[in-house]
């Protein structure tokens, strides 16, 4: 099954502490400098919907934003464009971009150090119910997928998988580390 529109959530530490409307100019800039892989279009601003997506920085390719869906809020890596490759290689791209985005807005000062990820919960989803399995065979391959790549990046073992079960949700799983992971490990594990 091939798999596309591959999205990765990283949760913040302490996102009470986090003003969103400060990332607002730090968006724009990306914009400006074009610092992503993807070419990054505008900022829209959707702090007014309960537990949505909050600040989002639209690409061609790929949006990220500080969502809150589901009252957890993390930086959201959501690819909306077709990439080439296994399911690995757009699993390993979606978590690539979504840390990145992570390292620059930790050392943004004028964030005032308050974008602190904790390292040890994220979420892999597909956004895509067309092609996201839900039951059956397709999902307990998929599931083998997310858990292979996951022991693959953060270590065989030392993490907890929890697929979503909710029919209404898309489908992904929560992953939880045993420890805080080393981003910068992670992201050579990546390549």
């Amino acid at each position: 099954m091939e798999l596309q529109h591959i999205n990765v959530k990283l949760y913040l530490q302490h996102p009470e502490k986090v003003k969103q409307e400060s990332l607002v100019p730090v968006f724009h800039e990306w914009i400006q400098n074009q610092v992503c892989e993807e070419l990054l279009i505008d900022v829209a601003d959707y702090r007014h919907v309960h537990a949505g997506p909050g600040v989002v920085l639209i690409g061609h390719q790929a949006d990220y934003s500080l969502d809150n869906t589901g009252n957890r809020m993390g930086i959201r890596y959501n690819r909306k464009a077709a990439l080439a490759g296994s399911n690995r290689d757009r699993f390993a791209q979606a978590l690539r971009s979504a840390l990145q985005a992570c390292q620059r807005l930790e050392s943004d000062a004028r964030l005032a150090s308050t974008f602190r990820f904790n390292r040890q919960d994220l979420k892999l989803f597909v956004n895509d119910r067309m092609l996201a399995p839900k039951f059956g065979r397709d999902a307990v391959s998929v599931e083998t997928e997310f858990r292979d790549f996951f022991g693959d990046v953060v270590g065989t073992g030392e993490f907890e998988m929890k697929v979503e079960a909710d029919s209404r949700s898309l489908f992904g799983a929560e992953i939880k580390t045993a420890q805080p992971f080393d981003v910068e490990g992670v992201l050579a594990r990546l390549g």
